[in-house]
């Protein structure tokens, strides 16, 4: 499989080589795989899976009535090779197994929202003189030009900061208990506890 879901827990650290390895913490919820994406239908390849609602894993694991949408809590689909869509049949379980041997992955979540934020805590200015009579401490600066008489676009300004879409690419994989369904990877993760992140490989 080419991806899948998981539940940000928390940051840890690990022994690895006789040094601490910073780690976030991951755990894979009950997931199903719900259906396929074929190339002759739809235009693409690609595995739909859904997180289960906890109300209804003991129905899904008993199998009763099939599945609806209601059942899940998050539906998302991970592009997969035509020939792969057999080896992930409809209803079947993901678990963190799927990532055994895998040693790098790519992480796509929503960072935390931070609201309406000034230049320095946005951008990361360094700001004004604090002491020796300034009076211009945390204030952005200068943000025109004589031509053109107008703010670029783009320009790094205050404003809503965080509640993003964020990818990082080779990201070690320094952890992976199947049996407890956790996955430990190297440095922060985009977004809160709780929240839900793409793991891609």
């Amino acid at each position: 499989m080419a991806g899948i879901l998981a539940k940000k827990v928390e940051m840890t650290r690990v022994i690895k080589d006789n040094k601490f390895v910073p780690i976030t913490v991951l755990e894979v919820p009950a997931m199903k795989v719900v259906g396929h994406k074929t190339l002759e239908r739809d235009g693409y390849s690609a595995v739909v899976v859904g997180v289960v609602h906890t109300k209804q894993e003991a129905k899904l694991r008993e199998g009763k009535n099939g599945m609806n949408a209601s059942d899940f809590v998050h539906i998302t689909e991970f592009a997969v090779d035509e020939a792969e869509l057999v080896s992930h049949e409809v209803g079947s379980d993901v678990t963190a197994g799927a990532l055994e041997g895998i040693e790098m992955v790519s992480i796509t979540g929503t960072s935390k929202g931070r609201g309406f934020a000034g230049a320095m805590k946005r951008h990361n200015f360094h700001g004004w003189p604090a002491t020796h009579g300034s009076k211009f401490h945390r204030a952005l600066g200068s943000i025109g030009n004589r031509k053109p008489t107008r703010t670029h676009k783009g320009k790094k300004m205050h404003g809503h900061m965080g509640c993003e879409t964020v990818t990082l690419k080779k990201i070690p994989v320094e952890l992976l208990n199947v049996g407890a369904n956790l996955i430990g990877l190297r440095g922060p993760i985009p977004g809160g506890r709780h929240s839900l992140v793409q793991i891609i490989f």
